[in-house]
């Protein structure tokens, strides 16, 4: 009877662990960047804005939620008013990308991977400071010595400088009334 209860509960372990591993395997693939993406906060087409891209993948919709630049996708998933039920979060490359004003429409990275230099003097979408995602450390050190800033990763990406403490400096140098976001 023992060895039967250790069958059945080694059983039922291997099938929780099995449910486990294919729930963090199952992330949707990207979705190209065309002319038909629409900027969630800022409205307008995601392609007139330089610098990196980024779109969410919820998990009960099969479809991106654009954003004009990487900081407004990670802003996204700090936000309370937005959905949690996340199943993507991708990001440009921007170690792939063109150049900056073509960050490129199918070199997308997760986002929770990526590196991140932040504080550059390149601005991205509306203007505002960006987190310039790249898939390897070397390239984002690289755009540092060019650009200026500093490398972090998904989890240290600084509250403030994403939800906007950053973009106060930026604003400053925008006309009045520019101060909408992408």
């Amino acid at each position: 009877m023992r060895q039967i209860t250790l069958f059945l509960i080694l059983a039922a372990s291997l099938q929780l662990a099995g449910c486990e591993k294919q729930t963090h395997t199952e992330m949707p693939p990207p979705f190209s960047l065309t002319a038909e993406a629409m900027g969630r906060y800022c409205g307008m087409n995601v392609l007139e804005h330089s610098g990196p891209k980024g779109q969410v993948i919820l998990q009960q919709i099969p479809e991106a939620i654009w954003f004009s630049s990487a900081r407004d996708a990670v802003a996204f998933t700090m936000l309370p008013d937005e959905p949690k039920e996340i199943a993507a979060i991708y990001v440009s490359d921007m170690g792939k990308a063109a150049s900056w004003e073509k960050p490129g429409a199918d070199n997308w990275i997760d986002a929770r991977k990526a590196f991140f230099v932040i504080g550059s003097s390149l601005r991205g979408g509306m203007g505002s400071e960006e987190a310039v995602p790249f898939s390897e450390e070397t390239a984002a050190r690289q755009f540092v010595a060019k650009n200026g800033g500093e490398v972090v990763t998904f989890n240290d990406l600084p509250e403030g400088y994403i939800l906007g403490a950053a973009e106060e400096t930026a604003d400053d140098t925008l006309p009045e009334g520019a101060h909408d976001h992408g």
